[in-house]
Formats: C-alpha cells, sequence, structure tokens
C-alpha cells in the first residue's frame, strides 16, 4: 500500500489552510447505508475523505490542524477500535494504533472519544474548515461542540471565529491529477475499455439489455473493480434516446442501435465510456450517417482540448459539427449560425459535451470562475460526449426513427494537447462491425 499521494495531499492541503490563516478542518467519511432492514449497502467511503486518508472503513473522521507559531501540523485519524469479535462477522478492523502506522498519521483514537475531544479540538483556532450541509448528523454534532464552547468563555474558550468551507480547497486540488491518481484513472479506462470489447463480440438479436449488462459487470469484476464506477445505461433502440435510462430490461431488435454508458470504479477511480453500435453487427446507412456525425463531432471537440482553452471550447466545437451535419441531413432548416444562436440543434443534442471525471464519474471542481469558464491546465480529466437523439417523429423521414448515438471518452490535458485513455474502445464503423463480426465467428 502506497500512503505517499495521500500524505502529500494532506500536506498541501495544511499549506493552503494556513495560508488561509490555519484553524482546524474536520472531514468525516461516508456512512453506512441499509438496502433493506438490516443489511447495509456495499460500503464505500467519502470521496473526499479516501482521497486524503486511503482509509476505507466506515465510522471515522479525519481531523487536520494547520501549522501555527507554537507548533506543527497535525493529521489526526478517529476510526474504529479494534475488535476480534466483530471481525469474525464483518472482516478485519486496523484499530486507531495500527491505523496510525499503517496510513501516516501523527495519531489515532477511538471513534467513541470524538465528541470527548472536539471542544479541545475547536478551542483557540481561527477558523473551522467543514463543508455543512452534507449530513446532518455531523451538522449537528459540531455545532454542539460550538455551542458548548460558546458557554465556556468566561473560562478561557475561544470559539472559531469563522466556518469555512473546506471543500472549496479540495475541489481545487482534485481538479489537478498527480501521477497516483492519474495511473489510476488509466486503469479505469483500460478495464471500461476491455468491458465495452466484450459487450460489442457478445451481442445479438433477442437478448435482452440486461445480458448485455451482464458481460460488463463479469469485466469490471474480473479486472479487480469492486462496482460499476455509476450505474449503467444499456439501451437498444429507442431507450437510446433516454439520457439517463438505466432500467436494461428490454429485448434488443435485430436492425436497432445498442447504446451503453458505462465504466468501472478502480482503486476508488471512475471510468466513463460511451459506445453505440448495431445489435445485428451492421449499421444501416442512415444510423451511419448519425454516427458519423457525432464521432466527427467528437473529434473536433477532441481537437480543441489543449492548455490554455476554455472548458467550453469542445462543447462548442462539437455543437458547430452537429449542427451542420443536422442541416446536411435535412433534419434542421436556416443557416448554421442561426442554428446555433437559436440553439434549435437541441431538439436533437441537448446535454453539454464533457464533465470532470476522477473519484467520482462527476467529478469535483468549478467549471466557472465568476462568469467565466475555466481554462483547461495539464493534469484536468474530462469526458468527451456529443450524441444525437432523434426520437420518433411526423416530421422526421422513417430511416431515422428512434436513432440515438452518443459517443465518449476520458481525455486528459496534457502539455501538448490531451491524452485520450480509453482509446482501446472501438468507435469507428469499420473497427465495430470488425470486432463484432469476430464475436460471432467465436460463439
Amino acid at each position: 500500500m502506497n500512503i505517499q499521494p495521500c500524505l502529500a495531499r494532506r500536506q498541501r492541503l495544511l499549506d493552503l489552510m494556513h495560508a488561509q490563516g490555519g484553524g482546524v478542518a474536520i472531514l468525516p467519511t461516508a456512512p453506512e447505508r441499509l438496502r433493506n432492514r438490516d443489511t447495509a449497502y456495499p460500503y464505500r467511503p467519502d470521496s473526499y475523505f479516501h482521497y486524503l486518508s486511503q482509509f476505507d472503513e466506515p465510522d471515522a473522521v479525519l481531523v487536520l490542524i494547520a501549522a501555527t507559531a507554537t507548533g506543527p501540523a497535525q493529521s489526526l485519524l478517529f476510526c474504529r477500535d479494534k475488535d476480534v469479535e466483530r471481525e469474525i462477522w464483518d472482516g478485519h478492523r486496523w484499530g486507531p494504533e495500527a491505523a496510525r502506522e499503517a496510513f501516516g498519521f501523527e495519531a489515532a483514537y477511538s471513534i467513541h472519544e470524538f465528541d470527548e475531544r472536539l471542544a479541545e479540538l475547536l478551542t483557540h483556532q481561527p477558523t473551522l474548515w467543514y463543508s455543512l450541509g452534507h449530513e446532518t448528523a455531523w451538522d449537528q454534532r459540531l455545532l454542539r461542540a460550538l455551542n458548548k464552547l460558546r458557554q465556556q468563555a468566561r473560562s478561557g474558550a475561544q470559539v472559531p471565529a469563522r466556518i469555512h468551507d473546506l471543500r472549496q480547497l479540495l475541489d481545487g486540488m482534485r481538479l489537478i491529477k498527480d501521477e497516483d491518481e492519474i495511473a489510476k484513472l488509466r486503469q479505469a479506462a483500460t478495464i471500461s475499455a476491455a468491458a465495452h470489447r466484450r459487450a460489442m463480440r457478445a451481442c445479438r438479436p433477442g437478448l435482452y439489455e440486461y445480458a448485455i449488462e451482464a458481460e460488463l459487470l463479469h469485466e469490471f469484476r474480473r479486472q479487480a473493480c469492486v462496482a460499476p464506477a455509476y450505474p449503467s445505461i444499456v439501451a437498444g433502440g429507442a431507450n437510446a434516446c433516454i439520457l439517463h435510462y438505466v432500467a436494461n430490461d428490454q429485448p434488443l431488435g435485430d436492425g436497432e442501435l445498442l447504446l451503453i454508458d458505462a465504466g468501472g470504479e478502480y482503486q476508488g477511480y471512475a471510468g466513463d465510456i460511451t459506445r453505440t453500435f448495431p445489435v445485428n453487427g451492421r449499421f444501416t446507412a442512415a444510423q451511419a450517417d448519425v454516427y458519423q456525425l457525432v464521432l466527427a463531432a467528437q473529434q473536433a471537440a477532441i481537437d480543441s482540448i489543449r492548455p490554455g482553452a476554455s472548458f467550453m471550447a469542445p462543447h462548442e466545437a462539437a455543437v458547430r459539427v452537429l449542427a451542420q451535419g443536422l442541416l446536411d441531413l435535412k433534419l434542421l432548416q436556416g443557416s448554421l449560425d442561426g442554428i446555433i444562436e437559436s440553439e434549435a440543434y437541441k431538439r436533437y443534442y441537448m446535454h453539454r459535451t464533457g464533465h470532470w471525471l476522477g473519484r467520482d464519474v462527476h467529478d469535483a471542481g468549478d467549471y466557472k470562475q465568476g462568469e467565466d469558464w475555466l481554462n483547461l491546465q495539464a493534469g484536468m480529466v474530462l469526458t468527451v460526449e456529443p450524441g444525437c437523439y432523434i426520437r420518433a417523429a411526423d416530421d422526421i423521414p422513417a430511416a431515422f426513427h428512434d436513432i440515438g448515438v452518443r459517443i465518449e471518452d476520458d481525455a486528459l490535458v496534457t502539455a501538448a494537447g490531451c491524452d485520450i485513455l480509453t482509446h482501446e474502445a472501438p468507435k469507428t464503423i469499420a473497427a465495430i462491425e470488425a470486432l463484432m463480426a469476430a464475436g460471432r465467428e467465436q460463439a
């Protein structure tokens, strides 16, 4: 287990806190959630907490105290006690002493001591760094501690004068990926691409969407992803025109397209790929026309990604190509500039072309600073996912009815432009049809 990236992140956060006047940061992990009665969902730690600690047990709190003139910075962990009997039922627990040594903390304590020690941690601190409003139970615990301190003012206790949102600092840090994060995102992308290839090889008319979803899940788990990074979209035919379709319970028809938006989570980092391909392995002429249009729009978006470019540059590039293509296919009328200005293209393309990617599939980080979109920097990772969704309607030629196409890749911004992490998932018509034909031969 390599904890050096977490140690570096903690130190960077402590330095940022110190530069803004110091104080103490309180960061709980996610609670366990019940699925039904006494059965919990598979546990996943809070992304911010795990980013700084690598500690993956529930019932834990990270406390960071910025350096002062009289003392060094400290990183403290509160966690569950070692409990051999519970380990028989639930598995290994680190316990405070072993966790302190393994995860590089100055001190670690039982989670049962947290409330008792909280007032001591808060007193004489100028600022409490904490994100209010995300977990009501933790909000109430901290507010009770602050009120308790206020009642002790006559005995010399000093309450933090300010509460600052800890996530403002962490979001800026998480926006630029370090080498450890990039390596894990590459692996998540590689595994996710393998899952999409497996799905293409397995696809046949008459199968149900969930059968293809099972192929994805098989590959994710086979290659050490603990779970999908988000609910997989496996959408055949008209379902592909539902942006967040997740029922995945309909049969796949001969002559339809299948849109799959799915990625695995590898060591806490997300892959996010969308591919669209014909259920029977061969694109119709109309399907190919729409597919080539979306592919061209994606390439224009990718070509615009470089340090210094606006976050919106890929979207604007994709929209221009899509709008022209919709004119060429006679699905829209008018001038190119008029269609873009009026947003008439939104009938067929209603979402943005990308989002940040990292520990969360829609990752932390602002998109604007004031009124201006952020400029891209090396180390940022974003998706590039234009689409075209043509629902059946009286004014739409029958050949285009219910064609939904999205093509999505994960892009790392580099000094020279960008690196497509998900390049191993086929996306040209020739490559897709060849892979699907090979899958049928092997069946």
